[in-house]
């Protein structure tokens, strides 16, 4: 559905973007990671023609960047960080004001409001005035704004910075709900909010993408899925170590300090980064061995993000 291609953008002589290339799927919610400074919102407001880049091209269904600019722009909806409302209006009068500029027709108009009343939890809220609101509020009427011609694609920047945990929630379920029938990208430096929510994840660091895939795969994959950690007791140490490194399945055996004094502990990583917990199992029963312990730990999405984003 978008297809970016060495996408740049330049603010003098700083590269904010870097040749950064990314396709989106119908449908998706994809999440987009990265350090303050990786060029999320730059990137993001590229995509919604805000900003032009400095080279590389912009293709949204049938449309173009920028020869398409408008025609882009009346399928996305956009939520900036900071939502941009009017504060000394009324939450109804603000949306409905929305709504004309928007030429959604009066006939439509009404019932298109209390849809997005709905949808956005603002029912309780709709005769306050904007700036009475907090935060949280505030994000659930910006998000209205965005929603307010039934955009395919939603492009949401940082859509919960700022907020409690409650509100967290709340905008993480509008998201999902929103996302069984749109395209939305949102970016994040929140990892459990991107892996609660999202599809895809892509991580961008000082302009260019250095990961693209699923929360299980970025987990799993390229042989880094993690290890399993094994405990053995009254287990000769020379024997364990080599009748371990020869399971079908183990790459790398590294012996590791005991919890209990006497015992083996060994982190063990798979050839192809799976758990070849099972194999280890089997090979380590016939023994007259006690095991302790036998887990699998997966990397976490933190520990991948700080891998790839180190030296920012």
């Amino acid at each position: 559905m978008i297809q970016v291609e060495n996408l740049t953008k330049y603010y003098n002589d700083f590269c904010a973007v870097d040749g950064l290339s990314l396709t989106i799927n119908k449908g998706e919610i994809l999440g987009l990671l990265g350090p303050n400074g990786a060029g999320k919102t730059t990137t993001l407001r590229m995509l919604t023609g805000f900003f032009r880049p400095t080279s590389g091209t912009i293709n949204v269904k049938d449309f173009s960047m920028p020869e398409d600019t408008l025609g882009i722009k009346k399928i996305m909806g956009y939520l900036p960080e900071s939502a941009p409302l009017y504060h000394n209006m009324l939450v109804f009068d603000y949306l409905e004001y929305v709504a004309k500029v928007k030429g959604i027709g009066k006939e439509r108009r009404l019932e298109r409001l209390r849809e997005l009343s709905e949808l956005c939890g603002l029912g309780d809220i709709m005769h306050k005035s904007v700036d009475e609101l907090s935060k949280g509020l505030k994000q659930r009427v910006g998000l209205a704004h965005a929603l307010m011609t039934d955009p395919e694609i939603l492009v949401l920047d940082e859509p919960t910075s700022g907020l409690d945990p409650n509100q967290i929630a709340e905008i993480r379920s509008i998201i999902r709900r929103i996302g069984k029938e749109k395209t939305i990208i949102f970016s994040t430096h929140i990892l459990s909010e991107a892996e609660a929510t999202c599809d895809r994840i892509v991580i961008v660091n000082r302009g260019r993408v250095v990961a693209d895939d699923t929360t299980r795969n970025l987990k799993n994959g390229n042989g880094k899925g993690g290890c399993t950690l094994l405990s053995l007791s009254n287990a000769d140490p020379d024997k364990a170590l080599a009748l371990i490194g020869a399971v079908p399945g183990v790459d790398r055996v590294v012996p590791m300090e005991a919890k209990v004094p006497g015992d083996l502990r060994f982190e063990i990583h798979g050839t192809d980064g799976s758990d070849p917990g099972k194999e280890i199992y089997l090979a380590v029963k016939p023994q007259d061995w006690i095991i302790t312990e036998l887990t699998h730990e997966n990397r976490s999405l933190e520990t991948i993000f700080q891998e790839l984003t180190r030296g920012n």
